[in-house]
């Protein structure tokens, strides 16, 4: 189904690249320039989250939020903001935020991270349940935790599938770094993620098999399985 944004950002150039983005990845975006647009277009249609600059003219994004947050106690809000001191983003989360991106930001870390306020708040697609892939060569069952390429097969362990299962399921996808971690670790830290990496390897060892397989790594973002055509 696809995902209404509303999007209010005053700089032209970056609203019209974050809509383009948003609308390649299958959600259908409203533009705003200002606060009092945006309440104009809220009264009129429905959105499945907001993303709201904060300095904009006429009407301020905490001014938006706040009266959004008086109509809607539930509605998703993600600020677009280059105020980065710590006083603005709690001030932004007293509001009642879901999230605060500072810019400059990535596309690609700012669908992530609608896609995580849409999952809490139920508005993202349902989870993927599948449990048996077929990548490239290889074919995969995740509750057997069994990776077979022709006659050989290779157990993994408990972590190993778990991450390849989340890898499979975000095929050509970005995964996020931190969902991995906290699905299979039970949280975010230095030495959790350090471990992740090595497990990547692994993997990435276990499908070099295949060519046309790859790991890659998203810098500060996550990691991405690609499987090449012929």
């Amino acid at each position: 189904m696809i995902q209404r944004v509303l999007l209010l950002e005053d700089d032209p150039n970056l609203g019209l690249i974050v809509q383009e983005h948003l609308q390649m990845n299958g959600f259908e975006v409203d533009l705003c320039i200002n606060g009092e647009a945006g309440l104009a277009r809220l009264g009129r249609e429905r959105y499945r989250l907001c993303l709201v600059d904060v300095m904009m003219p006429k009407m301020d994004g905490f001014t938006f939020a706040r009266e959004v947050r008086r109509r809607d106690g539930e509605m998703p809000l993600i600020f677009l903001t280059a105020k980065s001191l710590k006083e603005d983003k709690i001030e932004g989360f007293r509001i009642g935020c879901d999230d605060y991106i500072t810019k400059p930001f990535s596309v690609e870390e700012l669908l992530l991270r609608i896609q995580a306020v849409l999952r809490r708040s139920g508005g993202a697609a349902a989870e993927d349940t599948r449990t048996r892939f077929d990548i490239g060569r290889y074919s995969f069952d995740s509750v057997v935790r069994v990776l077979r390429c022709g006659n050989e097969d290779r157990r993994l362990t408990p972590k190993e599938a778990e991450l390849l299962r989340l890898l499979c399921t975000h095929t050509g996808k970005t995964l996020d770094r931190n969902l991995a971690l906290r699905e299979i670790w039970g949280e975010e830290s230095y030495f959790n993620a350090r471990s992740m990496d090595v497990f990547m390897s692994k993997l990435r060892k276990y499908l070099k098999d295949d060519p046309r397989i790859e790991i890659s790594a998203i810098h500060g973002v996550g990691f991405r399985l690609t499987i090449a055509e012929d």
